[in-house]
């Protein structure tokens, strides 16, 4: 939560730390900044991705995420 809107990268530590511990199909939020953010969640194992901010700020195209996570 303290990284949300921060565009500071995401907790990727604390995510996969997560993942590694336990079952859920974890969906990382907060702090993703741009495209290479959103691919090291996919490479660490997150279900998918919150993204806010960088896509309002124009960092992220959302084409781009084609294919990296089902699209909601």
């Amino acid at each position: 939560i303290s990284k949300d809107g921060m565009l500071q990268g995401p907790s990727t530590a604390l995510y996969q730390e997560i993942i590694e511990n336990s079952t859920i199909e974890l969906i990382a939020s907060g702090g993703i900044s741009n495209i290479e953010d959103v691919q090291k969640m996919k490479e660490i194992g997150c279900a998918g991705t919150i993204i806010g901010k960088a896509i309002y700020e124009g960092r992220i195209n959302p084409k781009s995420l084609k294919g990296l996570f089902n699209l909601y």
